[in-house]
């Protein structure tokens, strides 16, 4: 089937393992993520130190451009297995973690572990780029989306259940495991090694990316409404339980909220690359960020099956422009600047994120979250003209565009 995105990415050797290393080490990422937290909050008491768990992960991305600046000064590969190996024997150090005065320990480990994913995801970008064909980008960031949201559905509760049964050091050894697999899997990618890369005459070696993105009259766009649409999932994810709260449920109700909104991801990202070839970048974006709009609007109806379809909905539109704008970044980027350009754009896309979390938890203290929900819906909307407006070159010619053309000298 030529729709199908599946078969053609399974059968290019390297994009193959690159998706397996994903999902073994997803996995354990994914259960360690849910568990990091319960752990602390068991250990301590705190709700706030538990909170430190996901902030000691995520703020490492705010240094991208520096971290992403290794995937163009050492050979990818390497440097891909090199990380998973680092990631396998820093976790067992969790160990002997059982009590209030380990917390350091856990929260040391989980941001050495989001720093070093930074390198990670930008050399395997990089080294993707290079590896599978341009017109088969999309299918595999589609495919990888679909894993990694597939592996939040399916690892917390696999985590979950096995720290019941043997605590937090046990998660913490699987992770390890999953890591040392994923090495394995990377080890037999048959991709030629990396040069150094040497910076132009002028040039800083942590600006080049932003200086890239900045100047490209294609990048530019779908990087910014990609963060301008994590501002706004920020400040939709900040209302979830007050929308939960208009329906009359528990706050375990978030559990089939999120069910639904996974399921939508994964659907939409097994059918991006076919989608994506057919509509272009830009309005691929704009479709799935009016979707998602739509979607963060109609929450303000009290309604279980409104609030499920909106779930779902949005689970669908959001990542649109998440793999429209990494499919082009590795695309339209020179190989020389491919980590830390992609670092960077992760940066600006999943920066707003947390500002748009704190800005919804203390507008919905002061706003009813039906007008909030409205109001953000027609904003976030609006975001999604100047995208669908904006020309770009058809699909036909994405797709007909050669791996040199995409990672020129």
């Amino acid at each position: 089937m030529k729709t199908w995105p599946l078969p053609p990415v399974l059968r290019n050797r390297d994009a193959a393992l690159c998706l397996a290393g994903v999902t073994v080490s997803g996995f354990g990422t994914s259960a360690l993520w849910l568990v990091s937290g319960v752990w602390v909050k068991d250990l301590t008491g705190s709700n706030g130190l538990a909170a430190l768990c996901l902030l000691a992960m995520w703020t490492p991305t705010l240094a991208g451009p520096l971290l992403g600046a290794l995937a163009d000064r050492f050979p990818r590969k390497p440097l891909l297995i090199g990380t998973n190996l680092l990631l396998a024997a820093l976790l067992p150090v969790l160990l002997p973690v059982d009590s209030p005065q380990g917390v350091w320990l856990i929260l040391t480990v989980l941001f050495v572990y989001g720093a070093t994913g930074v390198v990670h995801d930008a050399a395997e970008s990089a080294l993707v780029a290079g590896a599978v064909p341009p017109a088969l980008l999309g299918d595999f960031n589609g495919v990888r989306m679909a894993i990694t949201e597939g592996m939040k559905l399916l690892a917390p509760l696999a985590g979950a259940g096995l720290y019941t049964v043997y605590g937090g050091p046990a998660v913490a050894l699987l992770d390890a495991l999953t890591f040392a697999l994923a090495a394995l899997l990377y080890a037999g990618l048959r991709v030629q090694a990396t040069p150094t890369v040497r910076n132009p005459p002028g040039g800083h070696p942590f600006s080049e990316g932003a200086r890239h993105l900045r100047s490209h009259p294609h990048l530019r766009p779908l990087v910014l409404a990609a963060g301008t649409t994590m501002l706004f999932a920020g400040l939709n994810g900040a209302l979830l339980y007050a929308v939960i709260d208009a329906l009359g449920h528990s706050p375990a109700y978030a559990g089939a909220l999120y069910a639904v909104q996974g399921a939508g991801s994964v659907v939409i990202g097994l059918l991006s690359g076919p989608t994506l070839r057919r509509l272009g970048e830009r309005r691929f974006a704009a479709c799935g960020i009016a979707l998602t709009a739509v979607g963060a609007g109609l929450r303000a109806v009290p309604s279980d099956p409104v609030a499920l379809a909106c779930g779902a909905a949005i689970g669908v539109g959001l990542p649109c422009v998440l793999i429209a704008a990494l499919t082009a970044v590795q695309r339209e980027t020179p190989d020389a600047l491919l980590g830390r350009t992609v670092a960077t754009a992760s940066t600006v896309v999943y920066a707003p994120n947390v500002i748009g979390l704190a800005a919804g938890a203390a507008l919905v203290e002061l706003v009813d979250q039906r007008p909030l929900s409205i109001a953000l819906g027609i904003v976030w909307l609006a975001t999604a003209l100047p995208m669908a407006r904006q020309s770009e070159a058809s699909p036909a010619r994405i797709a007909s565009r050669s791996p040199s053309d995409a990672n020129p000298a």
